[in-house]
């Protein structure tokens, strides 16, 4: 098992270019089951949860080559129908399968699916809609059974509440449905979009692409996904919070700004000084931050995924700060870690009232999920002493070779098995 050691506190300076996003990756891997021939998806990051994907795909009868950058999937010969525990374990959003699998082959059977270690995020979405489009659901032993009578059929269905894996999970399983399916609540997150520009171009029918109303005409069958990952908005406002946390100036490259309004927004009532140019953002702390109120919502609003990193800021912040998930509400695991630093965070169900340190000091803390692991590095970089950040398997889901992207940046970090 590594950790990082993390001596602190530095400053970064420098430039970076954010990856692909790892929530657009997932679902357009997953669209690769609904055509047959090969699926190329550029600016794909090396994750743990892209190989762990990659692994579904091959079990599935997929086969999958990840080259500097460029993913190929090659579905000519893939046939299976079922995904096993020991795989979907592993990760959440593993469910993604279902709807391409009930879609293509009118049948699945999918291990329920594990991930992070907190709280219940449940599938009854997913397996309410492929019902409504006609699929035949029942649970055994832990997997989802499905099958269908012929093609999926067209429905109305509304998600509530909004749910990102839902929409992309039924988005894909329309595609190929018979007849006209309209959504309403859809998500409306860049993944999503993104993921149904690439079906488009493949030769899906949709329309309200943006927007949360959605609808899909049924066509019989697609080609093979062409498609370049967007830029990761949540990387990249991962590092806008180091820089908040730990002063000094950072430019992103190859990032989409109009992404990252709300954090941005938020980064500002900070005190950062942030400029944007076309694909570049240029983020700029000389001085501690100032305290803020925050809540997350459904995308356009905060993202949940940026909750912990913001949250490990506000430790620092003159003033008290309250961050409310309004999407998660028990998504604070980082919230004992952080006090073993010096932090003064006080929980009352699904807000967490900050109150603002002078510095925080070096500790052994543990990783408790990815988002978690992301915030407690970027508090060791801003504290005082060496941090020890246990089991950092859960940031490799989710940012590529983050210790040596931030060393290159000045941070003082290194891993090390243990």
């Amino acid at each position: 098992m590594d950790r990082f050691v993390i001596q602190g506190p530095t400053p970064l300076e420098g430039e970076i270019a954010v990856g692909g996003a790892k929530n657009a990756v997932l679902p357009l891997m997953a669209a690769a089951l609904l055509a047959r021939g090969e699926t190329i998806v550029e600016n794909v990051p090396d994750l743990v949860d892209v190989r762990f994907f990659m692994t579904i795909l091959e079990e599935l009868g997929a086969r999958c080559v990840l080259e500097k950058s460029q993913l190929t999937i090659d579905t000519t010969n893939q046939d299976g129908c079922s995904a096993p525990y020991d795989l979907v374990r592993k990760m959440r959003a593993s469910i993604y399968v279902l709807g391409p699998l009930l879609a293509y082959h009118g049948e699945a059977r999918v291990s329920l699916p594990g991930g992070c270690a907190w709280g219940p995020r449940p599938v009854n979405l997913h397996l309410d809609a492929m019902q409504a489009l006609g699929a035949q659901l029942d649970l055994d032993e832990g997997y989802i059974v499905g099958k269908t009578q012929g093609r999926l059929i067209g429905t109305r269905f509304r998600f509530e509440p909004v749910s990102v894996g839902a929409t992309a999970n039924v988005l894909m399983a329309a595609v190929l449905a018979q007849g006209t399916t309209d959504l309403e609540n859809c998500a409306v997150e860049p993944e999503i979009t993104g993921l149904a520009e690439a079906l488009v171009r493949s030769g899906a029918k949709i329309e309200g692409i943006g927007t949360t109303s959605i609808r899909i005409e049924g066509v019989r069958e697609i080609a093979p996904l062409k498609h370049r990952v967007m830029a990761d908005r949540i990387e990249a406002g991962t590092f806008m919070a180091g820089v908040a946390m730990t002063t000094g100036r950072v430019t992103m490259t190859r990032v989409d700004p109009a992404h990252l309004r709300s954090v941005i927004s938020v980064l500002q009532d900070i005190g950062c000084e942030i400029t944007e140019d076309h694909d570049l953002i240029t983020v700029e702390m000389d001085r501690r931050p100032r305290s803020v109120e925050v809540v997350t919502r459904p995308y356009p609003g905060f993202p949940t995924d940026m909750q912990a990193q913001i949250m490990a800021v506000c430790t620092l912040a003159e003033g008290t700060s309250y961050m409310t998930d309004s999407i998660y509400q028990d998504r604070f695991t980082h919230v004992s870690e952080l006090n073993r630093l010096g932090a003064d965070i006080r929980l009352d169900g699904s807000k967490a009232t900050i109150i603002g340190a002078g510095q925080l000091q070096g500790a052994p803390v543990m990783a408790t999920d990815l988002r978690a692991s992301a915030a407690l590095v970027l508090a060791g970089a801003a504290a005082h002493g060496t941090t020890l950040v246990n089991r950092v398997y859960h940031i490799d889901r989710g940012y590529e070779k983050i210790e040596i992207r931030l060393a290159a940046l000045g941070a003082n970090i290194r891993r090390e098995a243990y």
